[in-house]
């Protein structure tokens, strides 16, 4: 067995929150990696048997065989029938040798960065499912688009642009597409904008990245919704800011702390028409009190409406672009969430005198979106098609929430309470038990049920102990199938 000490910092190594979005058998094989390359555990020493360590970590075995597996692969251990594994001898290498060998393996996993860069590779960065199973929270339905339609729409911009799609677009985007913008925010989310002020992007992260590079210094501060989206959270981290959290309630942020501010923020973001991950929305004064306070302080509002197309009782909010008449508020939208992630298109709506810096800047990053993409997507919301399809999803989407409420109710009762969502993608459940999150969720995992879970989505990573159900993407027999699994798992770990 490993010694208590060395037991307890693959624990710590395991705790970290910027390890949190790895599969649980990667984050075993990476500490007990670390410790190989630290000399923790010599050449030739015996690790523990896969069943003791399991047991040690509260895992399965299974986790731990994969987990030695890739050790073995990588090099670092033998395995020998009947005997267990050991951390490799390297004995063709002199001491010497060994020893360059192991800096060279350090060297690769502490490479020498920018306190920026260290700063994102701490982070973890934004790790999406690249095979989402139930219940990951964020992604739609994808197996019902009309994909037909789609490659129909592509043939006739090909057919029409010939070789002009295949060059280099315009930073700022295609302008068709940033008229089909502005006129869907205009007529469905209540802004107040033209297409000159749009910008296309490849994602939301992206115009958070870019607002925080472009518009805020190292240090300073930013108020954000607590608990909020994590990859917000991780780009102003990552840009040296100051995220000053503001507790949330069931009518959004609670507004006072930021009036009462006397340190001077320079800018304050939010997801005001379906809050991550409470789903509170946020009310009319308070937006109104952030309006005002954005030009009393020459601050900025970054809006981020990352769902509100998927509301299901009466209509969303307007946004909070729309009733700014300062021009201080800048809106971010994607359709990662309302047609498919794989698109990679992304916007923000800006105000005038931010238009040339901001499509500057995005220049620097990656040029210009797919102009293809940019140039079907355009046909496709122009002829209807986009909120078509957006009206089929949104009642796809309330029938899984409803028989994801009602199956949580009756299998789950035991264990967690659901606070049901008036839109969104993903129901956030409360545990009701003394049952730790991290438990609940590897559980979970281990029975290939995918659970965001809510208390490291808090500044503190002390908020409530639960996590995010994603109905979206799963048929209600695979729900009903992932949460009966669910029930056994959680049943499993509260009797052992």
């Amino acid at each position: 067995m490993f010694k208590h000490s060395q037991l307890q910092s693959v624990k710590a190594w395991l705790a970290l929150p910027a390890h949190a979005e790895l599969p649980i058998y990667a984050r075993i094989q990476r500490a007990v990696r670390q410790l190989i390359l630290d000399g923790a555990v010599g050449p030739g020493k015996p690790l523990p048997a896969s069943r003791a360590l399991a047991k040690s970590l509260g895992v399965s075995r299974d986790t731990i065989e994969t987990a030695y597996a890739q050790l073995h692969a990588e090099g670092f251990i033998d395995r020998r029938v009947g005997s267990g594994s050991f951390v490799a001898e390297m004995t063709e290498f002199s001491p010497g040798e060994r020893l360059s060998r192991r800096s060279a393996l350090l060297r690769s996993q502490a490479p020498n960065l920018s306190k920026r860069g260290a700063a994102i590779f701490r982070s973890g960065g934004v790790r999406e499912q690249l095979s989402p199973r139930p219940f990951a929270p964020g992604i739609p339905e994808t197996r019902s688009f009309p994909l037909p339609l789609w490659q129909r729409l592509e043939r006739q911009v090909l057919k029409e642009t010939g070789t002009r799609a295949l060059l280099h677009g315009d930073p700022q985007g295609a302008e068709a597409l940033r008229r089909a913008i502005a006129d869907y925010v205009n007529l469905e989310r209540g802004a107040r904008t033209h297409a000159d002020r749009v910008l296309v992007l490849t994602s939301s992260q992206q115009a958070v990245a870019l607002c925080a590079t472009m518009l805020l210094e190292p240090g300073d501060r930013i108020f954000i919704e607590d608990p909020a989206y994590y990859g917000a959270r991780k780009a102003f981290d990552a840009a040296g800011l100051e995220c000053a959290p503001l507790p949330v309630d069931d009518q959004g942020i609670l507004v006072e702390q930021l009036l009462a501010d006397q340190r001077g923020a320079k800018a304050v973001f939010l997801t005001p028409s379906h809050q991550f991950p409470t789903g509170a929305t946020l009310a009319l004064d308070r937006r109104l009190s952030l309006i005002e306070w954005a030009a009393k302080h020459q601050a900025w509002i970054i809006e981020d409406d990352y769902d509100s197309e998927f509301h299901y009782a009466g209509k969303p909010t307007a946004c909070v672009q729309g009733l700014d008449p300062h021009d201080r508020t800048i809106y971010i939208g994607t359709f990662t969430k309302s047609l498919f992630p794989g698109l990679r298109v992304g916007y923000a709506v800006l105000p005038r005198q931010l238009v040339a810096p901001m499509t500057v800047a995005r220049s620097l990053l990656d040029g210009h979106t797919a102009s293809i993409t940019q140039l079907t997507l355009a046909r496709f919301m122009e002829g209807g098609h986009f909120g078509a399809h957006v009206r089929a999803m949104r009642g796809v989407y309330a029938e899984r929430l409803e028989i994801l409420t009602g199956l949580v109710r009756t299998q789950l009762s035991a264990f967690v309470e659901p606070r049901v969502p008036v839109g969104g993608l993903q129901m956030p459940c409360v545990l009701t038990i003394d049952l730790p999150e991290r438990a609940a969720i590897d559980a979970a995992e281990r029975v290939g049920v995918e659970l965001l879970g809510l208390s490291a989505l808090h500044a503190s990573g002390h908020g409530e102990a639960g996590f995010l159900m994603g109905f979206a993407a799963y048929a209600p027999g695979e729900i009903e199938v992932a949460v009966k699994r669910l029930a056994r798992a959680f049943r499993t770990l509260k009797s052992s």
